[in-house]
């Protein structure tokens, strides 16, 4: 059975890409679970739980970004991941169409 080289460069880099990343891959994993967990209490399928799970983790990801650009800090998508996997999709989806509807002004036709 080949063995892995003994690179400690290579330990290195990924200890210190983890640990740059550590806020998003923590929020992005609570993300997931709550998510997941919120669905099969409810009594949705495997199917249901995962795609759920999925979407509120690349929501929670995307949140990191509009994070950085209004200047907090990045440990704030923790909780934030935690209520997008606790609200939910749909409810999202809801919260930012009720939000555009005031924001943006509609088209006149």
């Amino acid at each position: 059975m080949p063995h892995m080289p003994d690179k400690p460069d290579t330990w290195v880099i990924v200890l210190a890409w983890l640990s740059q990343h550590s806020p998003t891959i923590y929020a992005g994993s609570l993300s997931f679970v709550m998510a997941l967990l919120r669905i099969v209490y409810g009594g949705g399928t495997r199917r249901q739980a995962l795609l759920e799970a999925t979407i509120c983790t690349l929501l929670t990801i995307s949140l990191i970004s509009v994070l950085e650009y209004f200047g907090l800090p990045s440990s704030l998508a923790t909780p934030a991941g935690i209520w997008i996997g606790f609200l939910g999709v749909k409810k999202i989806a809801n919260l930012a169409d009720r939000f555009a509807d005031f924001k943006l002004p509609r088209r006149s036709d």
